[in-house]
């Protein structure tokens, strides 16, 4: 289901297309498309060129059993994530391998790379929904995440399915517009709150 964004200014379509579903198709994803988005992930920018991201995923046709695993780390609230025939889970790596300091930009690389996933998922014909609600301690242990990273965000990732397979609660939130703030109450120019004029109509 295609539910552009209606944008003040023209973006890209691959950003405009964007949005997190709560069903997908029962259908698998090809294992080459996964590696791709992997590797658009792999050439995001990062701070020192640190690449702070790791990823586990699951696929049910490549590796089940880790799918099974990731699906165990859900909290209820995305039990519907529990039906996508990949999940994957984004880890940041916290401190500099150069100098052993922390790196307080790392989560932010790692949201970079995720983005890349995302579009490149989209341009290959799958959408992905990325997750907080999830067991962060059980994913240190379950999955022997070692001391030094720290795990950030699930998502689920497949092709685009039918809402009314959905419950009606979330079927009437996959259906509802996609909105945002005004760029007014994002964006400075001197001082905190005070606008940057040229955006704002």
């Amino acid at each position: 289901m295609e539910k552009p964004a209606q944008t003040c200014y023209p973006i890209h379509t691959l950003m405009q297309r964007r949005w997190s579903p709560r069903v997908f198709a029962k259908q698998s994803v090809e294992p080459y498309k996964i590696c791709a988005c992997l590797e658009a992930a792999r050439w995001a920018p990062s701070c020192f060129n640190e690449q702070p991201w790791r990823f586990f995923v699951g696929a049910e046709n490549v590796n089940p059993d880790a799918l099974q695993e990731l699906q165990t780390l859900l909290v209820s609230g995305n039990g519907w994530a529990q039906k996508a025939p990949v999940l994957m889970l984004s880890v940041a790596k916290l401190n500099f391998t150069y100098n052993g300091e922390p790196n307080r930009h790392g989560q932010h690389d790692v949201g970079l790379a995720v983005e890349n996933f995302v579009l490149q998922a989209l341009d290959m014909g799958l959408m992905c929904h990325q997750m907080a609600g999830f067991y962060v301690d059980k994913a240190v242990e379950v999955l022997q995440i070692p001391e030094g990273y720290e795990p950030m965000a699930m998502m689920a990732m497949g092709y685009p399915g039918d809402p009314n397979e959905l419950d009606p609660q979330l079927k009437e939130r996959e259906l509802a517009s996609r909105e945002r703030k005004p760029l007014q109450e994002l964006v400075f120019s001197n001082q905190w709150g005070s606008g940057f004029p040229v955006c704002f109509t």
